[in-house]
Order: structure tokens, then sequence, then C-alpha cells
């Protein structure tokens, strides 16, 4: 084998084998793009283990946005979102708008929000920072200069509003394009529409043609 082409097949594997390398499609199906996959507002102690259930039934890694006061609340899912290999997410610790708040308050919130998800889980990265409601103001700059990339959606079903599976399903697919980040909710509410609706959407977007991701470091910012 030439050495370049040595190098060439080496770097396909790593990529291939790297944590949060794309997950495959299903088999037959034309490759059509990832999409990642992300969870507002919780821990809950009901929808939370439902949703990483799921996830670990169809081996698939999301990103969990979690709410400092939550973290709080159910230390021993923290844990477990870490232990099953899914990515981290500071919502901030009461999930308050910050769109009006000075840099010097929304880092107080941020590095609160931190240490309670540390406090359950010390080794844990953070690497993203979504803001409450979408209202950024200075919190994505001050979320930069902690280490956290802005991490928005392009994909909104709006399943807080608890619409119904069908329509959670439907809205994915009609507003998901390549790279697509989908925001969903596993707290603040009841959200079994939102496991449902997962446990359609995973088979659904696979047979489609679509590989699982977690987001890049550098992501859309909320529509």
């Amino acid at each position: 084998m030439r050495p370049l082409r040595y190098v060439a097949v080496l770097l396909v594997a790593v990529v291939l084998l790297a944590p949060g390398a794309a997950l495959a499609a299903a088999p037959g199906a034309a490759a059509v793009g990832t999409v990642s996959l992300t969870f507002d507002d919780g821990p809950h102690a009901t929808y939370t283990p439902q949703i990483l259930d799921v996830l670990a039934a169809e081996r698939v890694t999301a990103t969990f946005c979690l709410v400092g006061t939550q973290a709080q609340r159910y230390p021993a899912l923290v844990r477990r979102i870490v232990a099953d290999g899914h990515r981290l997410c500071n919502h901030s610790m009461r999930h308050d708008n910050m769109s009006t708040w000075t840099p010097a308050q929304i880092e107080a919130d941020l590095l609160a929000a931190n240490a309670a998800i540390r406090a359950a889980a010390p080794d844990a990265r953070i690497p993203y920072f979504r803001a409450p409601y979408g209202a950024w103001g200075q919190s994505a700059a001050v979320a930069a200069g902690l280490g956290m990339a802005r991490l928005g959606w392009t994909v909104d079903p709006r399943d807080w509003s608890r619409p119904g599976t069908d329509a959670i399903v439907t809205a994915v697919l009609a507003q998901l394009r390549p790279g697509g980040i989908v925001l969903m909710h596993d707290g603040g509410g009841d959200r079994s529409q939102t496991v449902a609706a997962l446990a359609v959407l995973i088979p659904r977007l696979r047979t489609d043609g679509w590989t699982f991701a977690v987001p890049p470091t550098l992501t859309p910012a909320a529509a």
C-alpha cells in the first residue's frame, strides 16, 4: 500500500472510531446527513430516565442541557447521563431570561450551574451553553470565556406545548436539514409525548438515511 493511501485509511479509521462520531444509518439507506438530538430543562425524575432508556436501546448519543437546580435535585440522573456517554450543556442555574443581564450576573449564574452539575458528576465536561428561551443577550460571549460553546438549534417541534406525538414527529421531519440540531425537552412538565415521539423518530430517521452525531462546538443560533 502506498504511504499516502495508508495515511488516508488511518485518518478515516480515526474519524469513524472517535468519540461522538456519527452512528451509521440503517443498512441499505442512502446517506442524507447528520442530526443531533438535544434535551432541555432536566433532569426530570420521570422523563429523563425514559429518554435515556430509548437512547440506550437505539445506541444514540444526545446532549442534555441541564438546569442547575434540577441537577441539585436529581444528582443520580446527572451521573447516569454522563455514564451513558451523553454530552452536557449548561442551561443556567434557574432557567432565567438573561437577555438584559450584565456579564457579571451571567458569569455568576453560569458558574453556579456548572458547580451544581459537577457536584453530582465531578469529572464531567460541560462543552456547551444554551440560553433559556433562546434569549442570548451577552450570555454567548460570557459562556465562551468560560470555555463553553453556544448551542443553538435548527429544529423546534415545540414539544413543550404538548401538541401530540404525531405532531412532534411530523414537525421534526419537516424542519430537518443536514447538520440539524433538534430541540426537545426532558424537563419542565409532562414530557410523555416527547418520549413517545423519540421512540418513533430515531428508527424513522435511520430508515430515511440520517446518522446521529453530537453538535459541533460552533453551532447555529436559535431562530
